[in-house]
């Protein structure tokens, strides 16, 4: 190997300490809809930008310049420039369920800077992430001809076909062939209880690039039951046919990942359950061999929390409702460890606690991404908070209203009111970046 040869090994993120916060910023400021935040938000696959999915239905990039990357880089002159996007915001006309990028998106190459978008009752969207215009439009049409938005989203490893997961189905769409998809049917009937049943809420794909091992996970919102678990692991070549059971947790199913490196682990969280649970594929699939739980504080909320893996399959980060973000060590080999413990040992360290801890926003952290090629950690934050239902005056002519008698002198007095719903405001609607290495 020569001298000048520049050998790329994963970020190492450390968790001995805190880490540095390098940048935080706000969305950019919608007048139409001031309580606005980030859901969720996912880095390029180049890591060279991070797009947010927001809750005014827009998709927006979020505020971090190539500037602030040299500034944190040991060697700012091996990464190439680029011209970032002229256009920020991407509105849509309806409420967003999920959107992933293309595999191989960059900004260096104009024909992979592309992502998709589920917009709700419209056809799934491939976008161009320049500029938003449309690239191209998968109908997923149901037996009534209404248009359905699927709840999740995944590329198969050869990044050739895209897999929408909806109601009691997954439909394919061959990106090198128009035309309509493929459904796969994950249960017979609608009257069946064999299957998965319900929406199918997370999928995953097994990162092993062997074309005769091609597993993808599916979970359901439906919760298990005594009959069947709600996450299946299928075949590729197989379709709609579960080929094993995943798990027997009684909630719905939020996100599933498998370990980048150690692709026969998975792991899947749910909703109202502050824990993220580990099955080694290889042995007993019913009960976790680990579980990683945090402490909320705040009790069990609807809001997910996206949890997300480091390319190197080393730490497992999550944010909470009180603004904390916990990263978990994920080291060596789950079955191996139990069998070398013993039964009784086993079930003891089943709970991983967090290597380490911080409070990192003032409000929900809905969403960490790890940053695919340096030690970077992305959160964003915001959730719903709503003040108690109340009445106030209400003008003559309106519809809804209720009448109070109040007693006045020597008669009573019809005073009209009316109900009005809380509105929604926010704490914290920010961004942070996390350097996980000393900047000093």
């Amino acid at each position: 190997m020569g001298s000048q040869d520049i050998v790329w090994t994963p970020p190492v993120f450390r968790v001995s300490r805190k880490p540095t916060l390098v940048h935080k910023a706000c969305l950019l400021p919608d007048t139409h809809f001031t309580e606005n935040f980030a859901r969720s938000a996912k880095w390029c696959p180049d890591g060279s930008l991070a797009l947010a999915h927001c809750e005014n239905r827009t998709l927006q990039y979020l505020d971090i310049t190539q500037e602030l990357f040299n500034s944190t880089l040991p060697q700012p002159g091996i990464v190439p420039p680029f011209d970032p996007p002229k256009i920020r915001i991407f509105p849509q006309a309806a409420p967003i369920l999920d959107f992933i990028w293309y595999p191989r998106a960059t900004p260096r190459d104009a024909s992979s800077f592309c992502f998709i978008a589920s917009v709700r009752e419209s056809p799934v969207r491939l976008l161009d992430a320049s500029d938003g215009r449309l690239r191209a439009s998968y109908k997923i049409v149901d037996h009534r001809e209404r248009q359905i938005a699927p709840s999740s989203l995944a590329f198969n490893v050869p990044a050739d076909k895209l897999y929408c997961g909806f109601e009691d189905a997954i439909e394919v769409f061959d990106l090198s062939c128009p035309g309509s998809g493929t459904r796969l049917a994950t249960t017979p009937s609608k009257k069946s209880r064999d299957g998965l049943k319900g929406i199918i809420s997370a999928l995953a794909f097994c990162p092993v690039n062997d074309p005769s091992y091609r597993l993808f996970a599916a979970g359901s919102l439906s919760p298990s039951s005594s009959n069947s678990s709600n996450i299946a692991l299928f075949d590729e070549d197989t379709g709609g046919k579960p080929i094993g059971w995943i798990g027997n947790i009684k909630a719905s199913v939020t996100q599933l990942a498998f370990n980048p490196m150690k692709p026969h682990i998975l792991y899947a969280s749910f909703r109202r359950r502050d824990e993220i649970c580990a099955w080694d594929l290889r042995g007993d699939t019913v009960t976790p061999l680990q579980t990683f739980r945090r402490d909320d504080g705040r009790g069990q909320t609807n809001q997910k929390m996206k949890f997300d893996i480091d390319l190197g399959g080393n730490l497992l980060g999550v944010g909470g409702q009180n603004g904390k973000i916990s990263v978990f060590e994920l080291v060596g080999d789950l079955t191996e460890s139990a069998e070398e413990a013993g039964a009784e040992v086993a079930l003891s360290s089943m709970n991983v606690a967090p290597a380490l801890e911080y409070h990192a926003h003032d409000d929900a952290v809905g969403s960490v991404a790890f940053h695919p090629l340096h030690p970077l950690l992305l959160a964003v934050s915001g959730s719903r908070h709503f003040d108690p239902i109340g009445v106030e005056e209400e003008s003559p002519g309106s519809d809804s209203s209720i009448t109070d008698e109040v007693p006045r002198g020597d008669g009573q007095v019809s005073i009209r009111r009316h109900r009005y719903r809380p509105q929604p405001s926010f704490r914290d609607n920010s961004f942070s970046l996390w350097h996980g290495e000393s900047m000093s």
